[in-house]
Order: C-alpha cells, then structure tokens, then sequence
C-alpha cells in the first residue's frame, strides 16, 4: 500500500531535519581541529561597519590572565558545568528571569553559529548545539574559541584585536589590571570602555580581578590551563 502524500510529506520534513542535524554536528566536531570563520554577526557587522578587527591567537599566546578574568566575570562555574549552569538558571528563575544566565560555552555557540537578539528560536538552537559544543570541544577548545569570537568594542572581536585596540599590545602581554578590563566591558561592549576611569569600571575590573585569582587558587580555572 503506497503512503499518502501527506505521509510522505512527513517522511520527507524528518530526514530534511535528520539531515540538518547530522550536518550541524559534523561542522561541530570539525572545529574541534579547526577554526571556524566568521559567524553570521560578525559578517554583519562587517558589511555594516565596512569591515572589522579581528586576529586569530592560539589561546596559549594570551596572557593567563585574560582566560581567567573572561570566566570569572562570565562563567565562574564554567570547569564544573556541562554547557549550562542550573544553579545560574535557577537563580535568575527565582529572581524573575530579570537576567541572563548564559554560559561561555552557550555564548560561544551563538557567537559562532547563530545570531544576536532575543528569540524563542534563537535560543532553542542554541539550547541544541551547546551538547555537542561539549561533546566535541575540550573546555580549553571552547574558551580558545570564545576568546576568539567575543566582542569588545564596535567592530572589534577577540583577544587580540582588543589588545591591540584598547591597549597597543599583543594579547600575551596584558596585565591582570587590562584583562580584568577588557572582561568589565562583556556583556554590553558598545557602551562600555575598558580605558573609562568611571567608578562602575574600576570596581568591576576589581571585582574581576580579585576572581580570576580566587578560580586561579581553588581549581576552578584547571580545565583550561596546562
């Protein structure tokens, strides 16, 4: 007995779906070894901007003290978790969801994959590729990535380029004080300065300083440091 159109209109939607998924999880495991382009915001931005800054660096050509600072001021738990924090999640459910509790591995994923902006669909993929993100990636790959992909300024993404924007450096050669900085700026990089000698930047960049060497003492910094 032949299925009926709609039948195979079914059939024909669950392996087009099966397909996607299979696709996106092999593009996931190829960037454990490699790179991975630009995303959907950054070529945005640079048809908007007329380009951006943006220099790939190996996560062991940046001062230790930025990876720390980034998961101190982010995602202090970031060693401990599997993609999502629920002792974040149920705290902001508690407070009224009146912020975010977005890990750096969720982060890294829209930052790679998706795009900006609040949405349903937006966050339902990004749900679904952070998994495999840390199936594949080790937790130093994810940070790598995320140090790479994050934006500090219009136009600016990564490490590097904040480096050398803010500060005149190469990444490796910033202060505790300058990556505590450039971490004070996340997650509003347009209408912040880590160069701003505002009483709010100073007490963040303190705050995060002081966190990136509490995670540096008890362990929480050991998943991606060597």
């Amino acid at each position: 007995m032949r299925a009926g159109p709609v039948r195979r209109l079914w059939r024909g939607l669950a392996r087009a779906i099966g397909a996607l998924i299979l696709a996106a999880i092999a593009v996931v495991a190829l960037f454990a070894f490699i790179n991975p382009p630009r995303g959907p915001y950054m070529w945005a931005e640079a048809i908007r901007l007329g380009g951006i800054e943006r220099d790939w660096v190996a996560i062991g050509d940046v001062s230790p003290h930025l990876p720390r600072a980034l998961v101190a001021a982010e995602d202090a738990n970031f060693c401990r978790h599997w993609g999502f924090d629920m002792g974040a999640i149920r705290a902001v459910i508690a407070e009224g969801g009146q912020r975010g509790a977005s890990t750096i591995s969720q982060q890294t994923v829209k930052n790679v994959f998706l795009w900006q902006g609040r949405s349903w669909l937006r966050k339902s993929l990004e749900a679904a590729l952070t998994p495999p993100v840390e199936l594949f990636w080790s937790k130093r790959r994810i940070l790598e990535i995320y140090l790479n992909v994050a934006e500090f300024d219009e136009g600016v993404f990564g490490a590097e380029a904040a480096a050398q924007h803010y500060f005149g450096r190469p990444a490796r050669d910033l202060t505790l004080d300058q990556a505590a900085r450039l971490a004070a700026v996340l997650p509003d990089p347009k209408a912040r300065s880590p160069r701003a000698e505002t009483g709010f930047l100073r007490r963040r960049a303190a705050a995060i300083a002081d966190g990136a060497e509490t995670i540096r003492r008890d362990g929480r910094a050991t998943c991606f440091e060597r």
